[in-house]
């Protein structure tokens, strides 16, 4: 599932919002990334390349400082001018950067590569930053692009994208809101396009814990547990998705940014109910999927219960016949004496013992299902 960020880039500490802010902001994403794989202090390398317009351009609009004070985690819009200063004196004297205030790499604004004849993508402010190990092994890199003030960005890292409705309604030549209205309203379009996008997926994933459940109650196999686990784990991957969302949806709704309009903000608040109603979906699909779990074990048990009921009958009605041949089965003489089994003279002896043992059986039985244990 591609992942999409919305960003509307505003002017800050220098003189372009997207050759500086934005390559800044974009610098403090990768080495948040970096922080949150948990590879950072593995990283003894960075490398930046900017094309297009950045590279043509950036020295005179001061993106490649910006760049450097990003990967050290500044912020455009909460760095001080004293801070900033101090960080690009020591930075250009050293030849070294802090990423993330914590591991030190050797990196200056002249080992940025410039790249101003290529263009990547569909805009020409174009950005990669790779993060290498000390055996020069690619541990990270990513790709970004930087735009000014009034455009709406998306990126995800896979192709693919739940889009194609936006697109078709700003292609179409009839009149509506997307072709009317600002980059706050496209944002909110995109935006309720993804959440969109996963009403699909939780209904798929219901269809699927239904069929099992079908199927369970028809025969319960060892099978169906790990489908019901896989089911609980995806829900529980889309459930902590859908939280992120609805966060983040709530933040722009709270947001006193002026590049969000009133009016925007009520189809915003839609879009969060729709997250918020996923979500309760989701939690209902991972409650159903654990009792399905717990009621496959259940009946895994009366299984095995039916299993063991089953032969403690046939025990029980093997015992008075198997005390019977023993007690046929002693060798006394009947000749020594007229009480030493005289029955075993019988001219119908065996074929009367056999009845016998039947008849045993027989009742055991009736008296069982009598007993409504059968």
């Amino acid at each position: 599932m591609a992942v999409s960020v919305f960003d509307l880039f505003s002017v800050g500490i220098g003189p372009s919002s997207s050759h500086t802010v934005g390559p800044m902001r974009a610098a403090g994403m990768f080495v948040d990334e970096l922080v949150d794989r948990d590879v950072l202090d593995r990283v003894a390398d960075v490398r930046v390349d900017l094309f297009g317009s950045l590279a043509a351009t950036g020295a005179g609009h001061g993106t490649m400082p910006a760049i450097l004070l990003g990967l050290e985690g500044y912020r455009p819009d909460t760095i001080e001018t004293d801070v900033m200063e101090q960080r690009l004196t020591s930075m250009r004297a050293e030849g070294k950067i802090r990423l993330a205030h914590r591991t030190t790499v050797s990196l200056n604004e002249s080992d940025i590569h410039l790249h101003p004849g290529r263009r990547l993508g569909r805009h020409p402010n174009a950005m990669t930053m790779a993060a290498f190990s000390s055996g020069g092994d690619v541990i990270y890199r990513e790709t970004y692009f930087s735009v000014g003030g009034g455009f709406v960005v998306t990126f995800q890292e896979r192709e693919g994208d739940p889009f194609d409705p936006v697109r078709k309604r700003i292609e179409s030549s009839t009149p509506n809101r997307l072709r009317n209205r600002g980059s706050d309203y496209l944002a909110y379009a995109l935006i309720d396009a993804i959440v969109d996008s996963f009403f699909p997926l939780v209904e798929s994933a219901s269809d699927a814990t239904d069929s099992i459940e079908e199927e369970m109650l028809l025969h319960a196999r060892k099978e169906q547990v790990q489908l019901l686990h896989e089911q609980r784990r995806r829900a529980g991957l889309l459930q902590r998705t859908l939280w992120s969302l609805r966060d983040a949806l709530a933040a722009l709704l709270r947001s006193e940014a002026g590049y969000i309009g009133p009016e925007t903000k009520v189809y915003l608040n839609d879009t969060l109910d729709h997250a918020i109603r996923l979500i309760e979906l989701v939690d209902t699909q991972r409650d159903m999927t654990t009792g399905l779990i717990e009621m496959h074990l259940s009946l895994s048990q009366a299984r095995t219960n039916d299993i063991i009921s089953l032969l403690t009958i046939v025990s029980a009605i093997f015992i008075p016949l198997t005390f019977l041949v023993g007690v046929w089965g002693m060798n006394f003489d009947p000749d020594a004496s007229p009480w030493n089994m005289p029955e075993l003279r019988a001219y119908y002896g065996y074929p009367l013992a056999l009845l016998f043992m039947a008849v045993v059986a027989a009742a055991l039985l009736a008296f069982f299902k009598w007993k409504k244990w059968l």
